[in-house]
C-alpha cells in the first residue's frame, strides 16, 4: 500500500486530504496528515473572533471528525529528504522519528514574518490562529475593565490604544472589527467615552489592501478615519519596547495591545530543511499542474499547494505571474490537487491550475465592508452582507455552517456577548492563590510574552 504524507492540515492540505478519502480506491493507499493542531483554521473568520461575532471554536474545522480515514500525527515536520522519500517528524510529545512515505505534498502553510524591532517579540500578538484571536478579543475587554477603575490620564490612555501593524487584508479586517467592539463597548462602560479610544492601524506602503484598487483602498481609509481612527501610511514601526510604539514620522505613544499582521514568510522547513527546490523567496517551484518542480524537470513523487508554494497564475497571462496567497487559492488548489493526485496513481491526466478571481471581500466591523470585482466596487452594508454570505458557504461543512448562522441570528437579536474571559490563560490561578490578588491578566501577559 502506498505511502502518502501531506504536511500541513491548514486549507491546503485539509482540502487534499478530503478529496483523496473520496477519490482514492480501498486499500490503494493511506493518507497521512502531519500537523501540531488538530484542526483547519479558517481565516477568514479570525477578525470576526476578535469581535465575538464568531465563536472561536466555529472557526476551527476538526481534522478528526472529517477527515475519517486519514492517519493523523501531531507534530512538525522539522526536515525532508526527498531523494530518500523520507522525513523527520517532531511530535507535540516524544523524541523525533523518521517516517517513510511514496508521495509527499507539501502544504504546510506559511508563518507570520517579523523583523528584529526592538520590543516586537516582548509585546506585540499575531493574527494567524485562534488562539490569538481569543487573545486580542479579551486583552481588549480586560483593558476596558481596569481602564474604567482609573481616572483620565496617561495609564487609561494606554490601556485604551490598540495599535495594528499591517495593512493588508488581515490587519484591516482585525482593525475593523476590534473598533468596532470597542464602540459598541462604550455603551457598557458610562466612565469611558470616544475621546479615551485611539485605534492606529500602521502601513509602511502608502495605501492599504493592496488587493483592491487605488480608489476603494482610499476610500477604506477615510472610512475608518471617519470612525475615529488614525490610520498611518507611509509609516514604519521602529520600536516597541515597554508598549512605548515609536513610529517612523516621528510620532509616538503608549500602547497596550499591539497586533503585527504585516504580511507572511515561507514555513522554515520548506525554506531551510528540505531538498526541494525552492526560489528566491524561499517557496516551492511548483509547476501548474501543482507538481513540484519545472517542466523541464520535474520532482518524481512530490506536489505542493498553498502559501508555501509558488504556483504559477495561468490566468493572468503575465510570464513569470505567481498565484497569491489566500484562502480563495488554497481552497481550490488543494482540491485540484486531491483530483490530479488520483489522476496520477489511476494513470488518468492530471490538470493545471487556472482559478479567475471572485472579486475580493473585506469587513471593516459589524455592518461595513467592501467589495471589489474587477471595475465593480460594493461598499457599506450591502458588502458586508456579501462577506458574510460570502464566508458561510466557504466554510467546511453544514455543520459549521449551521453553527456559525446561529451566533450570527442569536447577536442580531440579543446583541455582542460582551464577556471578557482572560482568566482562562491562567485557570490554575484561584487554586493556587486561594482567592488572593495577582498581577492583572493584562500586566501578566506582557511579563510572558
Amino acid at each position: 500500500m502506498r505511502e502518502i504524507v501531506i504536511i500541513g492540515g491548514g486549507y491546503a492540505g485539509f482540502y487534499t486530504a478530503w478529496g483523496l478519502e473520496k477519490k482514492l480506491r480501498s486499500g490503494e493507499a493511506r493518507v497521512t496528515v502531519i500537523d501540531p493542531r488538530p484542526y483547519m483554521t479558517y481565516q477568514p473568520f479570525l477578525p470576526e473572533v476578535t469581535a465575538g461575532s464568531v465563536e472561536a471554536r466555529h472557526a476551527a474545522v476538526s481534522l478528526r471528525r472529517h477527515l475519517r480515514t486519514t492517519r493523523l500525527i501531531a507534530g512538525t515536520v522539522v526536515e525532508v529528504r526527498h531523494a530518500d522519500r523520507r522525513l523527520t517528524v517532531r511530535p507535540v510529545n516524544g523524541a523525533d522519528h523518521e517516517l517513510r512515505y511514496d508521495l509527499l505534498v507539501v502544504t504546510a502553510g506559511a508563518v507570520t514574518r517579523t523583523f528584529p524591532i526592538p520590543g516586537l517579540s516582548g509585546q506585540a500578538i499575531g493574527l494567524k490562529h485562534v488562539e490569538e484571536a481569543v487573545a486580542i478579543r479579551d486583552r481588549l475587554m480586560t483593558a476596558f475593565d481596569q481602564a474604567a477603575s482609573l481616572p483620565p490620564g496617561p495609564e487609561r490612555r494606554k490601556l485604551l490604544t490598540v495599535t495594528f501593524v499591517g495593512g493588508g487584508f488581515s490587519g484591516v479586517e482585525g482593525f475593523g472589527e476590534l473598533l468596532s467592539l470597542a464602540t459598541a463597548m462604550l455603551k457598557s462602560y458610562p466612565e469611558l467615552s470616544a475621546d479615551d479610544l485611539s485605534f492606529h492601524l500602521v502601513e509602511a506602503r502608502g495605501r492599504i489592501l493592496p488587493e483592491v484598487g487605488d480608489a476603494p483602498g482610499a476610500w477604506v481609509v477615510r472610512s475608518l478615519e471617519r470612525r475615529g481612527a488614525h490610520v498611518h501610511l507611509n509609516t514604519q514601526l521602529l520600536s516597541a519596547v515597554d508598549g512605548h510604539v515609536v513610529l517612523s514620522s516621528g510620532e509616538e505613544f503608549d500602547s497596550e495591545l499591539i497586533v503585527w499582521t504585516a504580511g507572511n514568510a515561507s514555513n522554515p522547513v520548506v525554506h531551510n530543511h528540505t531538498d526541494l527546490p525552492v526560489d528566491e523567496r524561499g517557496l516551492l517551484v511548483v509547476r501548474p499542474d501543482l507538481r513540484v518542480g519545472t517542466e523541464s524537470e520535474p520532482v518524481p513523487d512530490a506536489w505542493a499547494a498553498g502559501d508555501d508554494a509558488a504556483v504559477p497564475d495561468l490566468a493572468v497571462h503575465t510570464p513569470g505571474a505567481r498565484t497569491v496567497p489566500n484562502a480563495q487559492h488554497a481552497v481550490r488548489q488543494g482540491r485540484l490537487l486531491a483530483k490530479n493526485i488520483a489522476a496520477s496513481l489511476h494513470g488518468g491526466k492530471v490538470r493545471d491550475y487556472r482559478h479567475g478571481s471572485l472579486g475580493v471581500v473585506a469587513t471593516l466591523g459589524l455592518g461595513r465592508g467592501i467589495f471589489q470585482y474587477k471595475r465593480l466596487v460594493i461598499k457599506g452594508f450591502p458588502a458586508w452582507l456579501m462577506h458574510r454570505g460570502y464566508h458561510v458557504l466557504a466554510v467546511p461543512s453544514w455543520e459549521r455552517k449551521v453553527r456559525v448562522l446561529t451566533v450570527w441570528l442569536t447577536a442580531a437579536l440579543f446583541g455582542r456577548d460582551l464577556v471578557s474571559l482572560a482568566s482562562v490563560q491562567h485557570p490554575r490561578d484561584a487554586f493556587v492563590t486561594g482567592g488572593n490578588p495577582r498581577p492583572s491578566v493584562l500586566d501578566d501577559a506582557s511579563a510572558g510574552a
